[in-house]
């Protein structure tokens, strides 16, 4: 059994068909086939079943790409335990993140890190929502993920950050209260919520409330939801952060019933990184993001 084999049934089992495995590992169509064919030979049972829609997994394909990964995954440890040896001249560090700490947050950290150590790459992974992000920590496509707090008890995570969510009122209210009531955001249906598991979090925090607040989740982009509200079509509830940059001439309001979203820094517990990791990971735990928020609001 060889690594090229292993990696052909993990790459034709992500793609769905070997034409795009192919291309994926940077092989011809026919090498990854003969991959396959020999492995299964070895095994003496099909992974596959061919067809003109593609590759898909036979019962017994599927417990053989688990290990599969498994010993991909080790063997990419091993080259990490490798990796603890060589410092911070070089080396990679994947970050996901969900998009509004992704485009607010994230840029300024990693300039900062960037500033002590030019020669460590950092990416960052843009997810829709933050189940996404600790997905791509369980896949191994991240080393670093934030997301919102709690998690499970699979990840080590701390606190970074602490994002309130707010009521956005359209500009020609008349409005001029420090303060806002349900009644008054109700009064814009459906008021829109963000489509997304924060979204799930506001509508349990809006069961306490005694007036009925007739909601929307049916658009996808945050941007989207704040430009309705300056079009004078909807109110909208979202994070303060995922709303930015807000138009001027909308009216911001903390709820009257405040709540917010614990923001994180989330890892595998059992994990293995590279000195980079762990030194990006200092950083984010000493860097001000209250203060680079006040900047952005």
């Amino acid at each position: 059994m060889k690594l090229f084999q292993l990696r052909a049934v993990v790459a034709v089992a992500d793609c769905g068909n070997f034409s795009e495995a192919a291309l994926t590992l940077q092989l011809s169509q026919p090498a990854v086939s003969h991959a396959i064919a020999t492995l299964e030979e070895e095994l003496g049972v099909p992974l596959f079943a061919r067809g003109r829609h593609g590759a898909v997994l036979t019962p017994a394909g599927e417990r053989i790409l688990y290990h599969a990964r498994q010993a991909l995954q080790h063997l990419e440890m091993m080259e990490r335990e490798a990796d603890l040896h060589k410092g911070l001249h070089g080396g990679h560090v994947r970050v996901a993140a969900f998009r509004s700490v992704a485009t607010h947050l994230l840029p300024k950290a990693i300039a900062q890190f960037h500033e002590k150590f030019p020669e460590v790459a950092v990416t960052i992974i843009e997810c829709p929502a933050f189940p996404d992000v600790e997905q791509c920590l369980r896949d191994g496509r991240a080393d670093i993920g934030i997301t919102c707090l709690p998690t499970s008890d699979e990840f080590e995570a701390w606190e970074i950050f602490r994002d309130d969510y707010v009521a956005l009122i359209p500009p020609q209210t008349k409005t001029k209260r420090e303060e806002i009531t349900w009644e008054e955001i109700a009064a814009y249906p459906p008021v829109l919520l963000p489509c997304t598991p924060c979204g799930r979090i506001l509508h349990n925090h809006l069961k306490v409330v005694e007036i009925p607040i007739h909601t929307a989740t049916d658009i996808q982009e945050d941007s989207t939801v704040v430009s309705m509200v300056n079009q004078g079509l909807r109110a909208a509830i979202m994070p303060r952060l995922a709303a930015v940059p807000i138009p001027p001439k909308v009216q911001v309001y903390s709820l009257p019933v405040p709540l917010e979203r614990i923001i994180g820094v989330a890892i595998l517990s059992k994990a293995l990184h590279v000195p980079a990791v762990f030194t990006f990971l200092e950083m984010l735990r000493k860097f001000d993001f209250y203060s680079l928020a006040q900047f952005i609001y």
